[in-house]
């Protein structure tokens, strides 16, 4: 039973707090839409994705009212396109174009799955997939794409982390108008999930049904606001108990939502991933509660042991509050999209060796990095690939979704607008890795993946 002042304490983080869902994800399966012949295939998938979402938006909004919480976003993830479109002759670009017609026409914001999955090697669609990702991002607003290019079981595939540097190189460079801002639409994973309800690496798995509802949740600026009149005299058995307790409260509201927007579109419920999802919005942010634990700012020594309490006693506190917890969940640090860390890079205290350290203990990987746009392909490449190891070793999903941004320089403003937010274009180291990524092949798998 919900008590009543469970009711105002909700109220009080919804309206000052910036608690909200971020996201109502919808997950279809589009295996059944191919064909050898491509406008063939862009039809069916395009018709089966509005037939499907017709009203996702709308139950989403219905929701927002009845129940005063609000759902920043709707969006679709579908089945790997390069799955979808292997027998498929011609360009898949022309499927962007579907994906990009169905999401303007059922009112998403994002919609995820331009994916191929080649972590142990290439299939002759996997690569015409990928070549096109460039021009597919760049002449969409709404289509997001991912390539995983490692697990834990299969090791790295280096040639796709080398050819996956060249890609966001080039799709930097077709978009360099508006920041490169077509790199913001895409992530290079190790260890992807098939549920994963954030964009911009959302996909539809093989392994799921034909059609269903996943949800993000956020809080980041609740969690801060508790941390706050918990006080500074408090100890880290109670920091992490107020994370749990405050973390299960959130997920509450995400499972209610789930659960409702699942039964009012008739599909199966997923999961609600626990992640805390930072916003450029003042307060909203991650590294305001590292701060709070003490740190002058996030970067600061004792920043990773700080994530490290924070993750964990989320996992802890939300697992409890929902009957199906899955993809991220943890905390997320996209340093664009969080003020915190903005002025944590503006500062001087935060660089991105330290922050690939804290990407060994929370969610994802190296989120949203702006870097000057004459960073060479094969150094992107090289960051992707110590991002691959630290998920392959420790069996646990990283990614990059890194900018090059054409035209400018480190220190360089940027700004992408919206939930992507902007801030400081950071340096690279200037040693190079060339001769490391051009030796190709596969990094083994670690011994650790040898569990049966």
């Amino acid at each position: 039973m919900i008590e009543p002042y469970e009711v105002v304490e909700t109220i009080r983080m919804i309206s000052s707090e910036n608690l909200d869902i971020r996201t109502i994800t919808m997950g279809i399966s589009l295996r059944d839409c191919a064909s050898p012949d491509m406008d063939t295939l862009c039809a069916r998938i395009y018709d089966k994705i509005t037939r499907l979402a017709r009203d996702l938006v709308q139950t989403g909004e219905s929701i927002e009212r009845e129940y005063g919480i609000p759902i920043i976003n709707k969006r679709i993830a579908v089945t790997p396109i390069s799955l979808v479109a292997e027998s498929s002759t011609g360009d898949c670009v022309k499927v962007a174009y579907a994906l990009e017609r169905a999401a303007k026409e059922l009112g998403v914001n994002f919609i995820g799955g331009y994916t191929a999955l080649v972590h142990k090697g290439y299939t002759g669609g996997d690569r015409r997939l990928i070549g096109s990702i460039p021009e597919a991002l760049a002449s969409t607003e709404r289509v997001c794409s991912s390539v995983n290019v490692a697990t834990t079981k299969a090791g790295i595939n280096m040639d796709a982390v080398a050819h996956m540097g060249r890609i966001i190189k080039q799709a930097a460079q077709l978009s360099a108008g508006r920041d490169s801002i077509a790199c913001t639409k895409l992530v290079v994973f190790a260890n992807a999930l098939e549920d994963n309800p954030f964009m911009a690496g959302a996909f539809h798995g093989v392994g799921e049904p034909e059609c269903v509802i996943n949800v993000g949740i956020s809080g980041p600026g609740v969690m801060h606001n508790a941390l706050q009149k918990l006080g500074a005299e408090a100890n880290f058995s109670d920091v992490a108990e107020l994370i749990k307790k405050t973390a299960f409260k959130i997920t509450r509201m995400g499972q209610l939502v789930a659960t409702e927007a699942a039964k009012r579109l008739n599909v199966p419920f997923g999961v609600v991933d626990l992640s805390l999802a930072p916003t450029p919005a003042v307060g909203d942010s991650v590294a305001l509660i590292l701060q709070e634990l003490g740190l002058e700012k996030c970067g600061a020594h004792g920043s990773t042991a700080a994530l490290a309490l924070l993750n964990d006693a989320v996992k802890k506190g939300g697992v409890m509050a929902s009957s199906h917890v899955g993809g991220l969940s943890g905390a997320f640090i996209p340093v664009s999209e969080d003020a915190g860390m903005i002025d944590a890079v503006k500062s001087g205290a935060l660089s991105l060796e330290k922050l690939e350290a804290l990407t060994c203990v929370c969610s994802v990987g190296l989120d949203m990095i702006a870097v000057p746009g004459d960073t060479p392909d094969y150094t992107i490449s090289a960051i992707i690939a110590d991002e691959a190891a630290i998920g392959v070793v420790n069996n646990k999903t990283t990614a990059v979704r890194i900018i090059p941004v054409f035209g400018k320089n480190a220190g360089d403003s940027v700004e992408f607008g919206g939930l992507l937010g902007g801030g400081v274009i950071m340096p690279v180291n200037s040693f190079s890795s060339r001769a490391f990524v051009e030796r190709g092949g596969r990094i083994p798998a670690p011994i650790n993946s040898l569990r049966n």
